[in-house]
């Protein structure tokens, strides 16, 4: 959530409206609206990684695998963000036509500098308010580093960090791969 900030308040609905003809997308919480800047490359890239690896793991599933042109609406927060991975196993959003999803399983973020406090504190904390979702993951694009938060069975919030070498593990959606896989193709990444 970077670039351009309004200091007026928003309707939902108005920022729904206004979005549905935008050229750039835009990211709303708590009535303020803020611009979404573009992604460099190795952004670019692993997402594009995670969603293929993740869509062809989970193509016999009930489950969708999402890119970051979806909109995740946080009704407890106030909030719609456009994470860049998405997974929802919900029957609900299979049978939805909005510009938007509700219930997500797993949410993937890959971190920038300007964003990354934010990715890792209150955006976290507005996506904890959602019931549905088991996992929430933050990836470097500048080293092979994941950071995997899950919520347990106690309904606390755990995390593992993967580094070079590891294999990835996200149990929201029973998925497995070399950390290498998610880094394949990224210029500056060994």
């Amino acid at each position: 959530m970077t670039v351009t900030k309004n200091y007026f308040y928003v309707s939902v609905e108005d920022y729904l409206e206004g979005e549905r003809v935008s050229p750039i997308k835009h990211e709303y919480r708590r009535g303020q609206v803020y611009a979404m800047g573009g992604a460099k490359k190795p952004h670019v890239i692993i997402a594009s990684n995670l969603v293929r690896r993740l869509g062809n793991h989970l193509n016999d599933s009930n489950c969708v695998v999402l890119s970051s042109d979806i909109k995740v609406r946080i009704e407890a927060a106030d909030c719609f963000y456009y994470p860049d991975v998405t997974v929802t196993c919900d029957e609900r959003e299979r049978t939805s036509t909005e510009d938007f999803i509700l219930y997500p399983s797993l949410v993937i973020e890959v971190l920038s500098n300007s964003t990354a406090a934010f990715d890792r504190g209150e955006k976290f904390a507005d996506y904890q308010t959602l019931e549905t979702l088991r996992e929430y993951v933050l990836v470097s694009q500048s080293e092979m580093k994941v950071e995997c938060f899950r919520l347990n069975e106690e309904g606390k919030w755990v995390s593992e960090t993967y580094v070079s070498g590891d294999e990835v593990y996200l149990a929201s959606v029973d998925f497995r791969c070399p950390i290498s896989s998610i880094y394949q193709k990224v210029p500056g990444i060994i």
